[in-house]
């Protein structure tokens, strides 16, 4: 998880108990997948007994970093800030322990606080003189999006950026004590202007430890999907949808993700990786992987019913559990496969299944098809083996009193939706 760190860090981590801070951009009111490398970094920070402070960059997140961005962002009012810090201070929780009177309970913080009060003539005087333009020109953040393409060029608001990261450090090193600041490895830049702001200003020992940007095996960019970001709240990524996400990460990935996103022992990832080699298709990594990580994030609960939900696509499940699915993992699950409008009202009358499958849902191209598949056992309603092409279905067969689904053959799902 290591890609860089100043020389002295290891050296002030084994010495005593230290204070280290990650920086979390609050312009949404969830964590998405691609946080969780430093969070899981602050975790492993406070298992060996140090103390993680976590800093929602209010006043940083009205601006916008440069770093990799080709654009500016937009700016977030007070309002929206405070509400989307309480939330990423919830699903912290879940990795940090805010609350016990531990020496090491992590913090939370807002640099919105240190900031707001901060008059620009004062700050220009009391920050700005300690470094010089030749040192801020020759970030690469900055010297990337001077020599870019675009015409845009970038705004001194912009620019200012790493001073105000600066000084965050410079901040918490005075008040909370904070010798480390981590971060991906595009922050080295800001991260050691703040170490050289505490040198100047304070003569201060200040550290940086950065972790590698995670993307793909094949060079793709992690956790984004075609629907956009993997989040860690359920309202934008359902817990079935986060634990498919790292079951069906490659061989390649799984290896690297597990060692990155878990808590797992070395020993126990080697016979993991043994066991992958000898039969990758029984997908080992990725079932550990998926099941440590929505476990963490959601819990034991959602990630049984995902394993559930993934078995009534996947395996041999039973109309039991596809009847448990609650409407939201239904249509997750059941994503992608050909759907159909009945009327609830022909429904409500009671239709045969014959006429409902090729009539009015085009499931089967001939009535004659359908009577030959259903003598072979092949047809399948609500996971129940329709025995007679003439059995009558009506409302009390519906899934959440809407739906209904139907299968052909092993692999051929349709869901009937009644409106």
């Amino acid at each position: 998880m290591i890609h860089d760190m100043m020389p002295g860090t290891e050296e002030q981590l084994q010495k005593e108990m230290t204070s280290a801070y990650v920086g979390i951009d609050p312009t949404a009111d969830s964590l998405h997948i691609g946080h969780l490398v430093s969070v899981m970094m602050l975790k492993h920070f406070q298992r060996a007994g140090h103390r993680p402070i976590a800093l929602v960059g209010g006043a940083t997140g009205m601006i916008g970093d440069p770093s990799m961005k080709s654009a500016e962002r937009n700016l977030l009012d007070e309002a929206t800030l405070r509400h989307n810090q309480e939330s990423i201070k919830k699903q912290l929780a879940k990795f940090l322990d805010f609350d016990s009177d531990a020496p090491n309970a992590a913090k939370l913080v807002n640099n919105y606080d240190w900031m707001k009060d901060y008059s620009f003539l004062n700050f220009i005087r009391d920050i700005g003189k300690h470094l010089t333009v030749n040192y801020m020109m020759a970030k690469d953040s900055v010297k990337k999006r001077l020599s870019s393409e675009s015409s845009v060029g970038m705004s001194f608001t912009e620019f200012s950026y790493q001073l105000l990261q600066g000084y965050d450090f410079l901040y918490l090193y005075e008040h909370e004590g904070c010798r480390l600041q981590m971060g991906g490895s595009d922050q080295w830049g800001n991260i050691t202007t703040g170490t050289e702001l505490i040198r100047r200003k304070l003569s201060g020992e200040a550290f940086a430890l950065t972790c590698p940007l995670i993307t793909k095996a094949d060079g793709g960019k992690f956790g984004k999907t075609e629907t956009g970001n993997v989040w860690l709240d359920r309202r934008y990524t359902t817990p079935y949808k986060f634990y498919q996400f790292w079951l069906n990460v490659s061989d390649a990935d799984a290896a690297r993700y597990i060692k990155i996103f878990t808590a797992l022992p070395k020993e126990e990832i080697e016979a993991l990786e043994k066991e992958q080699e000898a039969a990758p298709h029984l997908r080992p990594l990725q079932k550990c992987l998926a099941q440590e990580i929505t476990v963490m994030v959601h819990s034991e609960e959602d990630y049984n019913a995902a394993v559930e939900a993934s078995n009534i696509l996947f395996g041999n499940s039973t109309s039991e559990a596809l009847k448990h699915l609650d409407e939201e993992t239904l249509l997750d699950v059941f994503n992608g496969v050909p759907q159909f409008e009945v009327s609830r009202d022909e429904l409500g009358a009671g239709v045969k299944a014959i006429d409902l499958f090729t009539e009015k849902a085009a499931i089967f191209p001939s009535k004659g098809e359908m009577r030959k598949l259903v003598q072979s056992g092949g047809v399948s309603v609500n996971k129940e083996k329709l025995a007679d092409q003439d059995a009558v279905i009506d409302c009390s067969s519906l899934l959440d009193e809407k739906y209904l689904l139907v299968q052909r053959g092993k692999k051929n799902y349709y869901l009937l939706i009644a409106k």
